[in-house]
């Protein structure tokens, strides 16, 4: 008998983490994307010499990638090659002075001791809550499928021990004084698309994960370890057609049975596992006379997370003083997490992510050239900026603050560039609102209130990704993928 034939619909890393998952429990598996390349938000710009990651930008967390390999007999150090950053990331403040994040406890602590000493205790505090976090939200619940009411049960017990129903933010309060460390300890919600001030504590995990496990580049990009996520596919006999947008997913009798793609050709299949938006998969993908649940009310009445702006750029000249990661806060924090997460309002302040990847890895960059890329959080479409009209001048603002701060003179040394808006995540990666993100995640979004990894609708249908259990980030994607696994008929 044949194997039982598993579509995947896109092949960013929690799409190309379920095909090698599948593949290996015996599915005949085929990758569906719908850009020119594999990678969904992970893809690759190449434009003018430079090598542009168009998403994700760091690695935590290496072992979940490290399994993949592991599964398919190989070893991860073969195709990619990880380097630790040391310090993390700096966090600039608006007054110019810095914090370099590191994975050193001691430096560390001299950090903490240099913005106030007083808060030391209250760190060692925070750690202690943090690595609690990190115990039971990551490596206990992290890998959790979430399909039933029965687990959010099971999982109660551990959401009350880590007080799951507090905010980061007030967390870090309660142990940490000074504003700007406060700032510090509770930003990393924002690297996944959520709310310092919404999202629970329990995702102070993060701060553990990089600690742990490090913060790491992979060199030649993050597109390399797509590549040797296909190139491990490719070894199973298992492809990635490119240039196929899936328009619609068949349901017969209750179960998926198969998809239409854009040119009109339909592909059967036993299961579909979609690695695109849940919202934008069930809205548009999906007849509504098959969901009861996911139903066209609830999810436009849900809480989408932020979007993003980001503006890739290469300059004739190398900037040694600019560290490969950097925060670049505004004057403003709550006030204008409100404005992006609340009010949906484009403010004319900003905080920015400022990436250099050619001050690690020469190879993203023609000689005597550094690569760039600057991302501010900005509201999904409901805001209703016209980025059409916007986006220019929304750049010119931040090349003029990035000129005026640490890069001197920029605008006299930009020789490519390419911008990518709200309205780029809605039309190219077909995200529900333009959000980055998927749903916000808020405490009622997440796990058994996060749209399942087995759909509650519709049998044989599978959710992978950044807006599915247990949300975003690379390891909530690969861990995405790892629950879907458990809950797959095995052949």
């Amino acid at each position: 008998m044949s194997a039982p034939k598993a579509i995947v619909i896109g092949s960013g890393f929690g799409g190309l983490a379920a095909a090698i998952r599948l593949s290996c429990k015996g599915y005949d598996v085929h990758v569906l994307e719908k850009l020119d390349a594999p990678g969904g938000r992970a893809s690759v710009h190449r434009q003018d010499g430079f090598t542009f990651d168009a998403g994700p930008t760091i690695i935590t967390a290496p072992q979940l990638l490290e399994e993949l390999w592991t599964l398919c007999g190989k070893r991860m150090s073969d195709d990619i090659t990880l380097k630790p950053m040391e310090p993390f990331y700096r966090i600039r403040f608006d007054d110019g002075s810095w914090f370099d994040y590191s994975g050193d406890a001691q430096t560390m602590r001299r950090e903490v001791a240099r913005f106030c000493p007083a808060d030391l205790p209250g760190y060692d505090r925070f750690i202690a809550a943090a690595d609690q976090a990190c115990k039971l939200g990551f490596e206990e619940l992290g890998g959790m499928p979430f399909n039933s009411f029965s687990d959010l049960l099971a999982a109660l017990p551990s959401m009350v021990k880590m007080m799951a129903w507090e905010s980061l933010y007030t967390l870090v309060s309660r142990h940490i004084s000074d504003p700007k460390l406060r700032i510090v300890f509770s930003f990393h919600p924002l690297l996944i698309g959520g709310n310092p001030f919404a999202v629970t504590r329990v995702y102070s995990l993060i701060n553990t994960l990089e600690r742990r496990w490090g913060v790491h580049w992979a060199m030649g990009g993050t597109g390399a370890l797509i590549k040797g996520l296909v190139k491990l596919l490719a070894e199973r006999g298992v492809s990635v057609r490119c240039h196929a947008p899936v328009t619609r997913i068949h349901v017969h009798d209750g179960r998926a049975c198969g998809v239409t793609l854009e040119n009109g050709e339909r592909l059967e299949a036993d299961i579909v596992v979609s690695n695109g938006d849940p919202a934008w998969t069930y809205r548009y993908l999906v007849d509504a006379a098959h969901r009861r649940h996911w139903s066209d009310r609830k999810i436009a009445h849900g809480k989408y997370s932020m979007s993003l702006f980001v503006w890739y750029f290469g300059t004739n000249r190398r900037y040694h003083d600019v560290p490969h990661h950097m925060i670049m806060l505004g004057p403003r924090y709550r006030e204008l997490l409100d404005d992006i997460f609340k009010h949906h309002h484009l403010a004319e302040d900003y905080s920015l992510y400022l990436h250099r990847p050619s001050a690690s890895d020469p190879s993203v960059a023609p000689a005597d050239c550094d690569a760039f890329y600057v991302l501010a959080p900005v509201p999904h479409l409901g805001s209703g900026t016209d980025w059409s009209q916007d986006a220019e001048k929304f750049r010119q603002s931040i090349q003029r603050h990035l000129e005026n701060t640490v890069l001197p003179g920029l605008g006299q040394h930009v020789v490519t560039s390419k911008l990518m808006t709200p309205q780029d995540f809605k039309d190219r990666l077909w995200s529900y609102q333009g959000a980055a993100f998927g749903l916000e995640p808020i405490l009622l979004q997440s796990a058994w209130f996060r749209p399942h990894n087995r759909s509650e609708d519709i049998d044989g249908l599978y959710m992978v990704g950044a807006g599915t259990h247990p949300g975003a980030g690379v390891p909530g994607v690969l861990m995405s993928a790892k629950a879907m696994a458990t809950v797959v008929p095995n052949v």
